[in-house]
């Protein structure tokens, strides 16, 4: 099984991204897909996740209302838009997959590499 993260970069407060994750290996449309960050010093924490076809989406308090989670099943992806990016936004950012739709990152089974997003103020 493979996630690969793409899409972070380096962009000025206000601005927007949007990550992309591509899985293979394992049959997309049964898992529920999320999306973690760690900034330096700090724990692992939940960004957003969204189950199987999408009905269900999950948002960390912090993202409410500038983040959105989605995914294209037909393609084996899941994407997250992040508009309004404050530095506090400041990460590496995790693709992960579980079989259930969980905000608890020891839930998932498979983790992409990572992609790095810097947000200037």
């Amino acid at each position: 099984v493979q996630l690969q993260a793409s899409g972070g970069g380096l962009v000025q407060a206000g601005g927007s991204l949007r990550l992309s994750c591509a899985s293979s290996g394992l049959t997309f449309s049964t898992y529920a897909m999320a999306w973690f960050r760690q900034a330096p010093g700090k724990e692992r924490e939940f960004v957003a996740a969204i189950s199987r076809f999408g009905a269900t989406t999950y948002y960390a308090e912090s993202v409410k209302g500038r983040f959105t989670i989605s995914r294209d099943n037909a393609k084996n992806s899941v994407y997250l838009q992040m508009n309004s990016l404050e530095p506090e936004d400041t990460a590496v950012y995790y693709c992960a997959a579980n079989f259930r739709l969980s905000r608890r990152s020891e839930e998932y089974d498979y983790w992409g590499q990572g992609t790095q997003v810097t947000v200037s103020s």
